[in-house]
Parts: structure tokens; sequence; C-alpha cells
């Protein structure tokens, strides 16, 4: 059973809204959507964000053009960029000592994990996030990797924590489950690679995910996308342990049969076979048997 791609089958159905029923009393995308603008107006008048340049889309499927496919009702098209704050962080100067050993967490992409973060080997002091371009991220803060090798690959911090220039972090609107974000950018992995084009160090840009599609489901909807994901991820991990479980007993009983074969325990002897010794003289005529034991 190819497990890789029965995990990205969930996600699929998971964001085609074919994963679990959708209830006509749930609050729809679209009051979503409005509350996130709410929400971003009153981030801007705190001075917390800054407003966009250019206002990102936020209406449904009727008004966007090429939209990847059509959703059910009460869901709505939507950008990444519109659902949350983005940013990119920075790398302190290595030559100044001073940056490094503090109490703030450093990621780097090495250190994602596609789940909950629960340690950052590297700390780096206030006075770095001061003079550099690492920004402090808030518990919650759902994390993807932009460089290399490791393009898409995900993380959630259950700290604050900064990060280099090469992950770039999603502070969310409480409009949207932390998870459900977890999950549709984890089904767009291929996609992003894709998108990071090919040579030595292949990459994506915060602009490539702030612009990507996201099709949005109700608040309540999200929720029991996320449980029922989670519900066949679990299950999948139990047939992949069993897997793994049966491929070592494989091996062992093939280690085990070859062990018994050159011990000459896998068959009865016969008494009737012609014996060894007279294969080793029809071999080499000039064969003399060897009259030392240890031999």
């Amino acid at each position: 059973m190819d497990t890789k791609a029965l995990r990205q089958k969930i996600l699929d159905l998971a964001i085609h809204g074919k994963l679990v029923p959708q209830d006509p009393n749930d609050e729809p995308a679209s009051v979503l959507l409005e509350r996130i603008k709410a929400e971003k107006e009153r981030l801007i008048k705190e001075g917390k964000i800054k407003r966009s340049k250019k206002s990102a889309k936020t209406s449904d499927t009727p008004h966007y053009e090429n939209v990847p496919f059509e959703v059910p009702e009460g869901w709505m098209w939507t950008t990444l960029g519109v659902i949350g704050t983005w940013q990119s962080g920075g790398t302190p100067s290595r030559s100044n000592k001073s940056y490094y050993g503090g109490n703030i967490p450093w990621l780097k992409t090495g250190d994602l994990n596609d789940g909950y973060i629960t340690h950052i080997p590297e700390f780096i002091t206030e006075e770095a996030v001061v003079n550099s371009s690492a920004k402090l991220n808030p518990v919650g803060s759902v994390l993807i990797a932009m460089y290399g090798a490791t393009i898409g690959k995900l993380g959630i911090l259950t700290f604050p924590a900064t990060t280099n220039q090469a992950c770039c972090a999603c502070i969310e609107y409480d409009a949207i489950d932390p998870m459900f974000l977890f999950y549709f950018l984890l089904s767009q992995r291929t996609a992003f690679i894709a998108k990071g084009g090919g040579g030595a160090q292949p990459n994506i840009s915060k602009e490539i995910i702030v612009k990507t599609y996201i099709p949005l489901p109700p608040f309540l909807e999200q929720q029991r996308i996320v449980a029922e994901i989670e519900r066949w991820f679990s299950l999948i991990d139990i047939i992949e342990n069993g897997k793994n479980d049966l491929q070592n007993i494989i091996k062992q009983t093939k280690n085990k049969i070859l062990d018994l074969a050159i011990h000459g325990k896998l068959v009865s002897q016969d008494p009737n076979d012609e014996p060894a010794i007279e294969l080793l003289k029809r071999i080499n005529p000039g064969f003399t048997p060897c009259d030392n034991g240890h031999y």
C-alpha cells in the first residue's frame, strides 16, 4: 500500500470539501473574511502590522478568474495573504558573538519537523533581533521553508521564536484554525516545490506564498476537517508501523533461513546422497582431504 499517496488523497478530499459533510448551520466563510478584515484593520490601527500596498482579493468563487476548482456552498476562495500576516526572518551576523547564546529561540529550516515545534537548539539575543531581520513569532504561528531541499517543510510553534530568512511564518487570524492552514500547506507541498524551479538552490518567495489561493471553509468545518484528517492519518501511522514491523520480520526470517541452510539444519540429510568429499574430488582430482579436526 502506498501510504504516502493515501495521505495526499485524504488532503485532496479535505480541501475539496469532500472529507466531511457540510452543515448548513455553520457560519459561512464570507462572515469569517469580514471578521478577518475587521481584525486586520484593528491591528493596523494599533501599529502591529502595516497596510499592504495592494488590497488582497477576498471575494468568492464567481469573482475569481481561473479558480482551481469549485468549492461547496458556504466556502469561499481567498488567498493565503488574506488569512494571516506572513513574515520571513533573518540571520544575525555570525561575526558578532553578542548576538548568539541568548534566550530567544532561533529556528532554521532544518529544525522544521512537519509537526509541532517543541525544541529549537540555537538561541539569539534581543540585541540580535533589533539589529537583524529576525522577528519574533508568537505561539501557534505556522512555518514553511522556502529554500533548497526543504521547500514546503512545515512546523507549528509551541513557544515564541524567531527564524532565519529561509523560513516564512504565518501569524494567522482568529478566524483560521492553524491546523487547517497547516494541512492545506501540506497538501500544496508538491506545487510549492514545482514553483521553486530547478537549479542548485531552488526557492519560493513570500510573494509566491501569499498569492496562493486557498479554499476557505466555515470555521467549524475547518475543525471537523482537521479532526477527520488526524483520524485517518493515525490509521495510516498504524499501517506504516505494521508494514515496517512486517518488513523487519521478513528480513529476520530470511536471515534465519540462510543461517539454517549453511549450518545444514534447513533440510534433513539423506545417507544415500553422494558425500561432499566425492564432489570435491570430481572438481579437483588432486584434492587431498585434511585430517585437521579444526579445519
